[in-house]
Parts: structure tokens; sequence; C-alpha cells
């Protein structure tokens, strides 16, 4: 069986529990551990770990990134987490749960800085990084041994330490033979683990596991296969096709195929943008239409800027809004033809605001460009909007003025209509 010292990296570790070389004993065993390729890394509590690094009296306390009262935690440390804590939960509620914690204002700019330098240290070890998100990539090191006169596990381990040393933050590593696996992997030695699962194994291991799991089957998909007595990978992976679509629909062979642990996705760099939307959580609850079409406005700007920055517009709008009870609703609309215009987007978005403005107390308000479309496919015009060419052209002259003179150089109408704007 191999063995690698996930201290010293030695491949010969010895039968031993403790390494025969550096004494320690975080050792990993595994049949096919020199012969895996694919691995899924993650950073562990990444913002609270980048907090926690820059603010050392608080290594042993609960530390919570979010936002004020109102907002939602971004990242929770494993300390916080012990107490219940995690991504997505209302902060009040946080602050329920653990009074002591302390609460970090995000800081972006500094999360990308460091997340990049992760990434660089990924780059150097395989071109084949899939970046996933600010601190998340599947890395392909096939071919690589040569290069590092090591196999990928031993180049992985080496450079978890690298960025527990360099960075001061610590990673997940997952490997196994498909990007599916290496991330149930990752998953499952957290903090600073490092876990294997096999090809050969794979389905095994998968069998006895709740259907939710599964990457994929989100909260309501789960209780939908259970009530169809559906409870386990094992019962979703034993499915036939046939089977499958009768009871899930066309997606169901794809979700049996997964079940058994099979996944052919490529492990690319170019990465594909899903999706692009804009969001705010209010200081406090808004519920005239007049008040949400103002913040309307606003997140529909912000949608523009950052649908072409990354060159791309939208074919229909996705409306999304959390009640004061934090109920989500959705609300989508398509276009007439692929747009960058924020008054365009808006014209879209609010028909649906106003349906939703029968006085519900809503606490977020948000928008997404779905589908996505080419930015070169947007605002050409037509027989019915012939002027859109002109309206672009207006919308992109606005933008040069307020990147040279600030973004109050010029505000539209509807932006005074803003709640949140303080007037002079």
């Amino acid at each position: 069986m191999d063995a690698l010292c996930r201290d010293c990296f030695a491949t010969d570790p010895g039968p031993g529990a403790a390494c025969r070389h550096c004494g320690r004993r975080r050792l990993l065993r595994h049949a096919e551990l020199f012969s895996l390729t694919i691995a899924h890394v993650d950073c562990d509590a990444f913002y609270a770990s980048v907090e926690k690094r820059d603010r050392p009296e608080l290594a042993s306390r609960p530390v919570v990134v979010g936002g004020e009262k109102r907002g939602v935690v971004s990242a929770a440390c494993y300390i916080a987490r012990g107490y219940g804590i995690h991504s997505a939960m209302p902060m009040f509620k946080a602050l329920a749960a653990c009074p002591d914690a302390v609460v970090i204002k995000p800081d972006m700019a500094k999360y990308v800085t460091e997340g990049r330098r992760i990434r660089a240290m990924m780059e150097a070890l395989t071109p084949l990084v899939a970046p996933l998100s600010i601190d998340e990539a599947v890395l392909d090191l096939s071919g690589t041994e040569a290069l590092h006169k090591a196999p990928p596990a031993a180049v992985l381990a080496r450079f978890a330490r690298d960025v527990e040393r360099e960075v001061g933050v610590t990673v997940s590593v997952g490997l196994a033979g498909n990007r599916l696996m290496a991330k149930l992997a990752a998953e499952r030695d957290k903090p600073r683990g490092f876990a294997v699962i096999g090809r050969g194994e794979a389905a095994g291991w998968l069998a006895p596991q709740r259907v939710g799991l599964l990457p994929g089957i989100g909260p309501a998909a789960a209780r939908r296969l259970e009530a169809s007595g559906i409870t386990r990978l094992g019962q979703l992976a034993a499915l036939d096709d046939r089977t499958a679509v009768s009871r899930l629909g066309p997606d169901g062979p794809h979700l049996a195929a997964r079940a058994r642990g099979e996944d052919n996705r490529p492990v690319s760099p170019d990465r594909e943008t899903k999706s692009v939307s804009a969001e705010t959580t209010f200081e406090n609850d808004l519920s005239t239409l007049e008040q949400l079409e103002g913040v309307l406005w606003w997140i529909c700007e912000k949608l523009a800027r950052r649908l072409a920055a990354k060159e791309l517009s939208a074919g229909g709008v996705v409306l999304k809004l959390k009640t004061a009870g934090f109920e989500t609703l959705t609300r989508s609309a398509r276009l007439p033809g692929a747009t960058l215009l924020p008054e365009t987007l808006f014209a879209a978005a609010q028909p649906l605001l106003a349906r939703a403005a029968d006085g519900t107390r809503y606490r977020l308000l948000g928008l997404g460009a779905s589908p996505l479309c080419a930015a070169a496919d947007a605002d050409h015009g037509d027989l019915a909007d012939p002027n859109a060419p002109r309206r672009a052209a207006k919308w992109r002259a606005v933008e040069t003025l307020r990147s040279r003179f600030g973004a109050e150089s010029v505000v539209a109408g509807r932006a005074l209509r803003d709640p949140r704007r303080r007037t002079p």
C-alpha cells in the first residue's frame, strides 16, 4: 500500500503509526495514493482565517466575517462553527447562538489578493487549474510527476505546507479519480485535512450516504427524492436510465451516474460564468413600491457594470426578494433582445417588482441576468427599439464621466428615489 508523510513528504514512512524519518504521525496510506491525479483544494474558513492571521489575538476567539446585525454570515471560523454558525446564516441568529463572537466586516480586496497568491502557487504545480471561487479550485496533476520528481500526492502535501507558511492560512485537499469524488474527499477531513477516495471504492463509499450529500442535489431535491423512496445514494445509483427518466425526469440518468461516482468533466482553466447578479440587504425593511424602485435602479446599474466587466449581457432578468421573515421569492422575465443597459434591465424587472410590492416588508432585493449572452450581441436595436444603440452610447459616456470625476458626477433621476441615499 502506498504511504506518505504529510510533514516530511517521505514516500516510505514505514509501517508504524509515526513516520520513521521525522517521527510525526500525519501519515496517508491508500492503495491508489500515488496513481490519483485529480485534486480539490479548499481553503479552510478562508475569510475568517485571513482575519485571524492579521489579528493573532483572535486566534482562540470565535470569529465571524459578515455584515452588520441585519446582514448575513460570509464566513465563520471553526470555533464559531462549533456554536452552529454557518455561511449565509442571518447575523442576528449567529450572534444569538454565540454572543461573544467577534464580527468583522468583509475586506474583499484583501481576500482577493490572498486568493490570487494561492492561485499562483497552484498554477506553479500544473497549468490545469479550474478555479471555482476565490478560495477553491480543482487541479489535474496528470503527467507532472517527472517535472516535480514526486507523485501528485506528495506535491499536494508540500503545497499545503507552503500555503500555511507563506500565506498564513490552511487548506484541505481531496484526492480522487475525478472532480466529483475529489470534492467530496476534500470535505471529509477539514480543517487542514487530506483525504483520498480511490476509483475502486467510490461507488461503495457513496452507496450508504444520504442523497443530499451529492453536489447538485439541494434540500428541495433531496426531499422530493426521499418522498419517492430514494433516501440513499446506493438506491439512486441502482436505477437504470429508463427508470431514472421515468422517476426523476430528463436529468435522472445523470444523477444516477453521479451517485455511482462517475464524472467525466475535464479540469479546464477556462472558467465559464454561469450567473451574474447584484443584490443588497436593507438597513431597515422596505415595503412600498416607490422605496423598492429606488433601490432597484441602483441594482440595475450595478448589474450592468458587472456584465460589462465580464463581456456579457442579459437575455433576461431574475428578480430576488427576501421577506422580513427570510422567505425568498424569485420572479423572472425574458427580454426581446440581449442588453447591457440599466434602463432596459429596469423596464423588465419593474413589473415583477410591482406585483410583489403588496405591502410585504422586504429585507433584501437582488437582480440577476439569465440567460447570459455575449456583450457583442447586446443593444443593436430593431424596428421595435431603433434607439437602443444611441442609449448604449449614452450609458458608456456616463460611465466614462463617472470613472474620471466620481460616481456622483452623473446621477440618474431614478437614483434620487433610493431611500438609502443620503441627501446633503
